[in-house]
C-alpha cells in the first residue's frame, strides 16, 4: 500500500468519529442547557469565554499569516491552540448556562434584528464548523495537504466569523446580564 493510500485510509477511519462528534456535541449542548445546577456561581464566565473567542480569532489570523509565510510548524501549533481555545470556550459556555438563567436581549429598534441575525448565524455556523475543523485537521494529519488547503479555504472564514460574532454578540448583550 502506498503512503498516499495509507493517508487516505487514515482519513476514512476518522470519518465516522468526526460525524459522531459533530452530532454528539450539539445534542449534548442542547441537553445540558436543560440541566440547571443550583448553588454554583459562574456568572463571571461570560466575559472570560467571550475573551476566549476573541483570542481564538487572533490565533486564527496569526495561523493564516504563519502558513502564508511558510512557517508550517508555527501554523500547526497555532491551529492546535485555536482548537484548544474553542474547546475551552465550549466548556465554559455550557458550564455557565448550566448554572445561570439565560440572559434576554433588551435592545430595541434596529439593533434588535441586527443582534438576532448575528446570534442566529453565529449559532448555526458554530454547529457547522465542528465537522469542518475536524476534517480539515485530519487532512493535515494525514498529510493530504492539497485537500487540507481546499477545505481550509472554506473552514477558515467560517471559523473566524464564528469567533468574531461570538465577541460581538457578547458585547451587545453584556449590559443585560444579571449579576
Amino acid at each position: 500500500m502506498s503512503e498516499l493510500q495509507a493517508d487516505a485510509n487514515a482519513e476514512l477511519r476518522y470519518r465516522k468519529l468526526i460525524v459522531a462528534v459533530s452530532i454528539v456535541i450539539p445534542v449534548a449542548v442542547a441537553v445540558l442547557f436543560g440541566v440547571k445546577i443550583d448553588g454554583v456561581d459562574l456568572t463571571f464566565l461570560p466575559p472570560v469565554y467571550a475573551s476566549t473567542n476573541g483570542l481564538t480569532a487572533i490565533v486564527l489570523i496569526f495561523a493564516l499569516w504563519a502558513i502564508k509565510s511558510g512557517r508550517r510548524k508555527l501554523h500547526e501549533k497555532l491551529m492546535k491552540t485555536a482548537i484548544g481555545l474553542s474547546v475551552a470556550f465550549l466548556l465554559m459556555y455550557v458550564s455557565y448556562h448550566m448554572t445561570s438563567e439565560s440572559t434576554k436581549f433588551g435592545g430595541t429598534g434596529i439593533i434588535r434584528p441586527i443582534y438576532f441575525t448575528l446570534l442566529i448565524s453565529h449559532i448555526v455556523l458554530s454547529v457547522g464548523i465542528i465537522p469542518l475543523v475536524l476534517f480539515t485537521y485530519v487532512r493535515a494529519l494525514s498529510k493530504r495537504f492539497d485537500k487540507h488547503r481546499k477545505l481550509a479555504r472554506i473552514t477558515y472564514p467560517i471559523w473566524l466569523y464564528v469567533t468574531i460574532t461570538g465577541v460581538i454578540v457578547y458585547l451587545m448583550i453584556k449590559d443585560y446580564y444579571v449579576h
